[in-house]
């Protein structure tokens, strides 16, 4: 790339801004390193192979100011606090699950961090494509899917206890701000975990289209190949039954989620994310 003076990576940039107002980059941890494994060597046998950072985000973020689009990058996981601070200085926005939102100054590690505190130049949601849709995780058949496949380190007992004190904990966050009352149906949790969203000051916020339908099934499971047919599970609302492109318009889950979208942003969602 570099003897290249980097013209394929710009092309590419450039073409995904083409007809976009934005772009989201998965994993943009990518652009500053990424782990290698030399070919029949075990994955702790491998090293970080790094990158000139400065060029790639230096064309991104030329491309997209060019086209007058924005870029999220997702700089979840493994990310020093250094690269997000570097996302942001040129421009380009980070990413915010709710689920990872935690602080532990505030008491027991993995404590949701209050909205607040919450980034502003990101793009800030329940859930993602990586992580099981909000009622079936509630329900912990993430769980049950990630035992059946053999993915679990530790008893189903024990992740399932782990995952409950974590939505117990953001549970007690969503009473604690008013946005939640005693015994709630999965519905009104899904409602109330949005509603938060819009107590942060984060600049964009997301709705997941699983969400807004109520799918209990996971789209993608990290770690798998052929064990898990990913991204080819048909949208479903939570009895199971599949629903065409046009069924999502007239879905009332997806249209009460709209209207929650819509009402903490002051905006009219037509669509959803």
């Amino acid at each position: 790339l570099a003897d290249q003076a980097y013209e394929p990576f710009r092309a590419l940039v450039e073409m995904a801004l083409r007809h976009a107002g934005g772009v989201r980059i998965d994993h943009i941890i990518g652009m500053f390193r990424l782990w290698w494994i030399p070919k029949g060597a075990a994955p702790n046998e491998g090293t970080y192979v790094r990158y000139d950072h400065d060029a790639m985000i230096g064309i991104i973020a030329l491309e997209a100011h060019r086209a007058g689009a924005l870029v999220v990058g997702e700089d979840l996981g493994t990310v020093e606090p250094w690269v997000r601070d570097y996302l942001r200085e040129r421009g380009l926005f980070g990413t915010s699950i709710l689920w990872f939102e935690s602080d532990g100054s505030v008491g027991p590690p993995g404590q949701p961090l209050p909205a607040e505190r919450w980034r502003e130049y990101c793009l800030s949601s329940v859930t993602t494509h990586d992580l099981p849709p909000t009622r079936g995780y509630l329900a912990g058949e993430h769980v049950r899917l990630r035992e059946q496949l053999g993915l679990l380190t530790r008893p189903a007992d024990q992740e399932l206890g782990a995952d409950r004190a974590a939505q117990a904990a953001w549970l007690q966050e969503l009473r604690r701000v008013g946005l939640l009352e005693d015994d709630p149906d999965p519905d009104q949790i899904v409602s109330a975990l949005y509603r938060y969203l819009g107590r942060s000051p984060s600049k964009l916020l997301a709705l997941s289209l699983a969400d807004a339908v109520g799918e209990m099934r996971t789209q993608n499971q990290p770690g798998t190949t052929d064990e898990y047919p990913n991204w080819r599970i048909p949208l479903a609302g939570p009895d199971g039954r599949r629903l065409l492109l046009e069924d999502v318009f007239t879905d009332p889950r997806a249209a009460a989620l709209s209207e929650v979208m819509a009402e903490i942003t002051g905006h009219s969602v037509r669509a959803v994310m």
